[in-house]
């Protein structure tokens, strides 16, 4: 936030000092729900830009995809990888006002994202799945209201038409409530773009013996947004001086068994980070995640500086266990999530300062033997002031 003759730039809009009243904004906002995107989905392999209209303040997009898979029995099988139902959104990114990239991260980490942070005490216990034949009803991230089709690692040796109903969540603000990180948008001197890159057939689907598999379906992109009111003759809003943003990486080169440290990127002056979570991608293609147990993780820290050590696990059962406790998803058991939360229980005191933190780094050890060519994908949440960067 910078400062000029009685007026500030917010996230790069130029507002009036006065502007700033966040007491007045939530006492006079009008919360609204608008869809900016409902046409047929661009297909595996594909990306669908969405540009985003410019009013009011946006604090976080709903994606929704419904559509069925079609599969064509003939000798083999049709079966979903693990990167089935979720990451079937390779990739969503959401710019705005010269920040590019602020949410670039895959539909499942966003469906992980969702179970750990968010307003709501969202969890999917007793919401049943088959995983790899076999009933699930806790950390599968998924919705009752939401269907697969075909679970990964469940075999498709018929002929059918499955239907299909996805959703993810785009926190575009870091919460609901302060609206930390939420955009401004009511200008059109601005640019709101998501583009989301979907995933190809091949990396979804394990076919075999001349079967086959197609997609089809349809996109919606709703927007929640609040009104930008007016109080004592002029407009107010809250405090629009964070950026909100989630970005993953992949390292695919020099992991293995034993220790493993990966320095996080973007590190800088006025970031803090609020929440590490990550996965093991293991084996040849197609890989899995590797489930979070004593017997797959060892000692499991993050560090800084030369060897300082904040926070260190026993093992990624002890880890598991707690991040169960914090979010009621037992995240590290489908889908093989660990993380390290330095928002939930309290955001002022715990979160890590990217800029005194010299050399941040995340600390695995993997007690599992690791077989082809493993990747750690991890997501740094961040909340930084505008202007210093994504």
């Amino acid at each position: 936030m910078t400062a000029t003759a009685g007026k500030l730039t917010l996230q790069g809009i130029e507002v009036p000092s006065e502007a700033i009243n966040p007491a007045a904004f939530q006492a006079l906002t009008r919360r609204k729900r608008n869809t900016e995107y409902n046409r047929g989905w661009a297909g595996n392999g594909s990306t669908d830009n969405v540009e985003l209209r410019k009013a009011d303040i946006i604090s976080e997009l709903h994606i929704r995809f419904s559509g069925s898979i079609t599969t064509v029995h003939s000798a083999g099988a049709v079966v979903p990888t693990f990167r089935w139902p979720y990451d079937l959104i390779k990739a969503l990114k959401f710019t705005a006002n010269g920040q590019a990239n602020l949410i670039n991260v895959s539909g499942l980490k966003l469906k992980a994202r969702e179970m750990m942070g968010g307003s709501t005490d969202l969890n999917d216990r007793g919401v049943s799945q088959l995983v790899g034949g076999v009933a699930t009803t806790q950390g599968t991230f998924a919705l009752a209201s939401e269907l697969w089709g075909i679970a990964p690692g469940a075999s498709q040796a018929t002929s059918a038409t499955l239907p299909v109903e996805l959703t993810w969540i785009v926190p575009i603000a870091e919460n609901d409530k302060d609206l930390s990180g939420a955009i401004f948008a009511q200008t059109s001197a601005m640019d709101l773009t998501v583009a989301i890159d979907w995933e190809t057939i091949a990396n979804l689907f394990t076919v075999s013996g001349g079967d086959t598999v197609t997609m089809t379906g349809s996109l919606i992109v709703e927007a929640v947004k609040y009104s930008i009111p007016v109080y004592n003759g002029g407009f107010v809003v809250p405090d629009l001086s964070l950026f909100h943003s989630l970005v993953q990486t992949r390292v695919a080169n020099g992991i293995s068994q034993g220790d493993n440290e990966l320095r996080l990127i973007g590190q800088g002056a006025g970031k803090s980070l609020i929440r590490l979570f990550y996965q093991i991608w293991n084996g040849n293609a197609p890989q899995t995640p590797l489930a979070a147990t004593a017997a797959n993780y060892g000692n499991q820290g993050w560090r800084y500086s030369s060897n300082e050590t904040p926070e260190l696990f026993p093992d990624g059962r002890s880890m598991r266990q707690w991040n169960e406790r914090l979010y009621n998803c037992d995240i590290g058991s489908v889908w093989g999530f660990l993380c390290h939360e330095f928002e939930v229980i309290n955001a002022f005191r715990d979160v890590v300062d990217m800029g005194s933190t010299s050399e941040l780094r995340l600390y695995t050890n993997v007690a599992a033997a690791l077989t082809g060519v493993p990747g750690v994908e991890y997501v740094q949440e961040t909340i930084f002031a505008a202007g210093s960067g994504s």
